[in-house]
């Protein structure tokens, strides 16, 4: 035996890294899945734009709730168990929307999902950021991202075929079932030392953790632009809106309209790899902040092209390019200033203000629809995202961390 018997021997970082892609993979599906579904149910369900943009709302505003408690229970139950009870409920839930006879229930379940698929993030990326050394850190939860994203183009290529043919019922079946076999199969295959749970305990309790979050100058910067990058921040937002403004606004036909979507969601896997990338060469502030105003370029262009369909896919471009990378490299720098004894509070707190904060910028989304109007409405939420993009770039100005590292 050797003396330090304590850290289990059958770490296997890629491993966890492999699974927890698949699990976020199945996490995006959903998200690029809903808009279509969106789309049907507005018609079978009667309801309005308004109502299904508070819904998506409603779901990140509970989820993001959920993440603060990650703070403390991630110091009483291990990560593994935590991602896998998620899992299973978030792919049970996604599977019983099939069931819903109303609105009202298919709201409810929906919502249960989105509860379940909250501990992805923070706690994932926790477990990534303990796993793996730090020079190779952001590559990890750039993998992890870009895994989620590929079940975006799943989705993009499978989706919407699957939703003609099938119907959405049969649909949203086939894709909650495999979150909660991936959610076993962590349970069962991965492995995690609890230094960071062992570290954290010894700390301090976790009020205190957060005094020490919140007392540091650069945390609150990064908190502040991940508030404010919500307005626009790819996932959930863009894609949402893009496709109900594509259709209910531009009227454009599914044959012009799924293929723009399909190619937003597209962009989105290589982008934040290759923003990952970049920030490794020319620091992760000045990358983030490029990102944001590229995003802001790409909503603005969107809107003034008007009806070009030319000009609606360079707007599409722009949007895919910028609009999905910052958030990966925004964790990233928070991983490289948060040291182990604070980095599930950390992170915690991060995911509630970017999802639970940032989720309510789609609630004032569905408000300004319900009092414009669509054709009316639509057009100054984009031009709120392109406001929300500007702003989170000021924010990261004066964060000290993150410039281009000097030493190897």
């Amino acid at each position: 035996m050797h003396h330090h018997a304590a850290v289990p021997t059958d770490i296997h970082p890629n491993r966890t890294l492999w699974l927890l892609s698949l699990a976020h993979l199945v996490n995006h599906a959903q998200a690029v899945l809903l808009p279509i579904v969106y789309l049907r149910i507005i018609d079978e369900f009667g309801v309005t734009a308004e109502t299904i943009a508070l819904l998506p709302a409603a779901g990140s505003f509970a989820s993001g709730a959920v993440q603060l408690s990650y703070a403390k229970l991630t110091r009483m139950i291990s990560r593994r168990k935590l991602l896998a009870a998620g899992g299973i409920l978030f792919g049970g839930g996604f599977a019983a929307q099939a069931a819903a006879p109303t609105f009202a229930s298919f709201a409810a379940v929906n919502i249960v999902s989105r509860v379940g698929g909250s501990p992805q993030h923070p706690v994932g990326n926790g477990l990534l950021a303990e796993q793996f050394p730090e020079h190779r850190r952001g590559f990890a939860i750039s993998a992890h991202i870009s895994g989620g994203n590929v079940g975006t183009v799943v989705v993009a290529l499978a989706g919407y075929p699957l939703i003609a043919n099938l119907g959405w019922r049969e649909t949203v079946v086939i894709f909650g079932l495999p979150a909660v076999v991936i959610a076993l199969a962590i349970l069962l295959f991965v492995r995690e030392t609890g230094a960071d749970q062992a570290a954290a305990v010894a700390h301090g309790s976790v009020r205190e953790a957060f005094g020490t979050i919140l007392s540091d100058a650069d945390h609150r910067w990064i908190y502040l632009a991940s508030i404010l990058g919500g307005g626009g921040r790819g996932l959930g937002v863009v894609n949402l809106f893009a496709l109900l403004y594509l259709g209910r606004v531009l009227h454009l036909p599914d044959e012009i309209a799924v293929p723009m979507y399909n190619a937003l969601i597209v962009l989105s896997v290589p982008m934040p790899l290759v923003a990952g990338w970049l920030s490794g060469r020319l620091g992760r502030k000045p990358v983030i902040i490029g990102v944001y105003l590229g995003g802001a370029v790409g909503f603005v262009l969107f809107l003034l092209v008007g009806s070009s369909i030319i000009g609606l896919w360079a707007g599409i471009a722009v949007m895919g390019l910028f609009s999905f990378a910052e958030s990966p490299q925004l964790q990233a720098l928070l991983a490289d200033i948060a040291p182990p004894t604070i980095r599930d509070a950390s992170f915690a707190l991060y995911f509630t203000l970017a999802f639970g904060v940032g989720s309510l910028w789609t609630a004032l989304y569905g408000v300004i629809i319900g009092i414009a109007g669509e054709p009316r409405g639509l057009p100054i939420v984009f031009v709120l995202m392109a406001g929300s993009f500007v702003a989170a770039a000021l924010a990261v100005v004066p964060v000290r961390a993150g410039g281009r590292r000097t030493s190897a």
